[in-house]
């Protein structure tokens, strides 16, 4: 009991100083792919549709809840893709919270046959907000729990613009794009003060190897190899990772860490988490789970991570029947 007070007492404190936060991380990023970047807005046939719910860590007390709704749409008569994304986050047994609305527009390129460059930028409008009433500050143990200091405190929320831009280069088997996150670099101080958002950097690609059968399947099988890179100030990650597609079922294996490049201190490797995925689709309706395997030093403790993806595809027969003679994208569904 000790010691949840104590740790209490110190997220306490961590909200009276300077906040430096990393953005939310999906293990079935795919699922929403516009949350990567905004080139992907209008990469699929027609509208699309994708919601993400997860529950990282539920073993610590105050872990953190991230639920993220995207929706894009292919513009093909004008080489063009808008989205529109409204993402949330909840940490610190909810007193801390994230939202925000953002907006995004990408532009295709054909540079050649089935060779396509997407530049893309977005602009959102976030909401970052602290109920200091949920935290247990140090004056108010040795006051009994009756007074507390965010009484006397000001700033509660913090509104700002925040700017961000993509490039994704594709084939029909191969796709590389990068993107950045803040760029602009808002202050996100509750306290008056100057706290910028840290820019964020990714790098993230795959390639798609189709699975040769002596007989012509209804439903092709294939192995997509992915991975995806983040840097934000000091901190990076890479989730390198597999799935295996027969439609109606999907299967994928991931990595998250950095153990050869990067340790935490001496004698403690970069290793973060294995994830199980497995999905299905429905019609055209695409239902998928994952569950994120900690084992860093963290693995007794954390409860590892559950992500529920439900994604929808609609399109026109029309659009259906001409998606395969245009580009396609061949990033994972999940």
């Amino acid at each position: 009991m000790r010691s949840r007070t104590v740790a209490v007492v110190l997220l306490g404190w961590a909200f009276l100083s300077r906040v430096v936060a990393q953005d939310a991380q999906l293990t079935q990023f795919y699922a929403t792919p516009t949350y990567i970047s905004p080139a992907f807005a209008g990469t699929g046939v027609q509208s699309r549709f994708g919601l993400v719910a997860r529950d990282q860590w539920p073993a610590i007390p105050g872990a953190f809840i991230t639920t993220n709704f995207a929706f894009d749409h292919n513009l093909s008569g004008m080489n063009s893709g808008l989205g529109l994304m409204v993402h949330h986050d909840r940490s610190g047994s909810g007193a801390l919270s994230y939202s925000s609305v953002t907006g995004q527009y990408a532009y295709e390129m054909q540079l050649k046959r089935k060779v396509f460059l997407r530049p893309a930028l977005q602009i959102g409008w976030v909401q970052h907000a602290v109920d200091y009433s949920r935290l247990v500050f140090g004056d108010q143990l040795a006051r009994g729990g009756t007074v507390g200091t965010y009484e006397n405190m000001d700033g509660t929320r913090a509104s700002y613009a925040d700017l961000g831009g993509g490039l994704l280069f594709f084939t029909p088997k191969l796709w590389l794009g990068t993107a950045l996150h803040h760029l602009n670099r808002p202050n996100q101080s509750l306290l008056q003060n100057e706290a910028q958002v840290p820019m964020k950097f990714s790098l993230h690609g795959g390639y798609r190897i189709a699975v040769r059968t002596p007989v012509i399947l209804k439903n092709p099988q294939s192995f997509v190899f992915a991975f995806n890179y983040k840097s934000q100030q000091k901190y990076d990650q890479l989730d390198l990772g597999m799935y295996f597609e027969r439609e109606p079922f999907f299967v994928g294996l991931w990595y998250r860490g950095l153990p050869l490049l990067k340790r935490y201190q001496p004698g403690y490797a970069n290793n973060d988490a294995l994830a199980l995925l497995v999905g299905t689709i429905v019609n055209d309706m695409r239902i998928g789970y994952s569950y994120d395997l900690t084992i860093s030093r963290l693995a007794a403790h954390s409860g590892g991570a559950h992500e529920i993806t439900i994604g929808y595809e609609l399109a026109s027969k029309r659009k259906k029947r001409s998606a395969s003679k245009r580009r396609v994208v061949p990033c994972a569904k999940f």
